[in-house]
């Protein structure tokens, strides 16, 4: 715990958090209006397993491959997950220590808290594995697994999970530094 903490207190400037968290959301953005839709083009409306919260299994994705084509295929693994193997770096470390700059403002760094900051790295994680898999998919379609879609999705699960959770202790940290602001100025 004290090594996280000693990272964060090291890192956590207000203009390297911001510039981190406008990279961050530029990358995603850049993701969601242009490498997924074009991908996308190619799946006749299914969704592309990155974008799948609740998993999947052996069936969707044959049927999303082949919908795909070889083009789009080689799309989702030349352009989409290019981009998707920058994003999850940025996300784990931009959101680990915007919480972590947060947490510090509430005088809760130095807590049981600071755990918390580890949950974007672990949805990080679970996103390069779960684009390790895809990508294995990918190369080896048409010969697709049981144990390479479970697996993949799998770490889909994780991603959503530990990203879900996350947002919500963001919520309730910026809820919490609201409350102290407010109670500072009616002090």
């Amino acid at each position: 715990m004290k090594r996280l903490t000693k990272f964060i207190d090291k890192n956590i400037s207000g203009k390297k958090v911001l510039g981190l968290f406008i990279l961050t959301n530029v990358v995603y953005t850049f993701m969601l209006t242009v490498t997924i839709p074009k991908t996308m083009e190619f799946s006749n409306g299914m969704k592309l397993l990155d974008m799948m919260p609740t998993g999947y299994d052996l069936d969707y994705v044959r049927e999303l491959f082949s919908l795909l084509g070889e083009n789009g295929r080689l799309t989702y693994l030349n352009n989409q997950i290019p981009v998707d193997m920058i994003y999850p770096l940025l996300f784990g470390l931009s959101y680990y220590l915007l919480l972590g700059y947060l947490l510090k403002k509430l005088n809760k760094l130095n807590s049981v808290y600071n755990f918390l900051c580890l949950l974007p790295i672990i949805a990080g994680i679970a996103d390069y594995l779960e684009n390790i898999g895809i990508i294995v998919m990918l190369k080896n379609y048409p010969e697709l697994t049981e144990v390479a879609v479970k697996s993949t999705s799998s770490f889909s699960l994780i991603k959503s999970i530990s990203t879900s959770i996350f947002f919500i202790v963001l919520i309730a940290v910026l809820i919490a530094l609201g409350i102290k602001v407010l109670n500072r100025k009616t002090i």
